[in-house]
């Protein structure tokens, strides 16, 4: 499933067209293709946005892959929908006519952990990625090369469902891969919070600049 018509997916061109840089919206659980259109057009003012909705169903839910339990992913699962994700990027890169090497992603609690599989698996896809509430979701069989990649994880230290430890062990992961990590613990759950956003902007004004030379 990797053409534009298996996912159901919005997309807003950026202010600069096709030389805008990218934003790609991972919704969380029960989210859809429309849940982060407002927070990425909020967090990335200019740039384009591609939101697909997840193809996993849990209890009507849709979700990006399946766990197996709160807090248990099923890491086959992971592995088989990655590359599924990584070929519907690619082909929207060719319609839409954006480049990879400006695409960042923005995503949340399972789109956040979806994200992280895509660099931790299929790394060059991505230029970089905002994880707000984000774990460790798979172990990769070799370490991906992630030099050039930044990532920012936003983190709540009250988070039941994103524990401090495998948090911890994402950014640690991807440093180890050679990716530009920031992790910043907010005094919160699971919910967003101001900071979260404050973060999240100021990071991304930084970076989302076009393709690089």
């Amino acid at each position: 499933m990797s053409l534009l018509r298996d996912w159901p997916h919005e997309w807003v061109p950026g202010a600069s067209g096709a030389s805008s840089p990218t934003v790609l919206l991972l919704h969380g659980t029960g989210g859809d293709e429309s849940d982060l259109i407002s927070l990425g057009t909020e967090l990335a003012p200019g740039a384009s946005l591609l939101s697909p909705r997840g193809q996993v169903s849990e209890r009507g839910m849709p979700r990006f892959f399946r766990r197996l339990a709160d807090g248990a992913f099923d890491e086959a699962d992971i592995r088989a929908r990655v590359p599924q994700l990584a070929a519907f990027v690619r082909s929207a890169s060719a319609t839409y006519r954006f480049a990879l090497e400006s695409l960042f992603a923005l995503g949340y609690s399972n789109g956040a952990n979806m994200a992280a599989s895509l660099m931790l698996l299929e790394p060059g896809v991505l230029r970089g990625a905002v994880l707000m509430r984000a774990v460790m979701p798979v172990e990769p069989i070799q370490r991906p090369v992630l030099e050039g990649t930044a990532v920012l994880i936003s983190a709540g230290r009250l988070d039941p469902s994103s524990p401090a430890m495998r948090t911890q062990r994402l950014a640690d992961a991807l440093s180890a891969a050679g990716a530009e990590v920031t992790l910043r613990w907010q005094s919160a759950g699971y919910e967003l919070v101001p900071g979260d956003l404050e973060d999240a902007r100021a990071w991304l004004s930084q970076r989302l600049t076009g393709p690089r030379a």
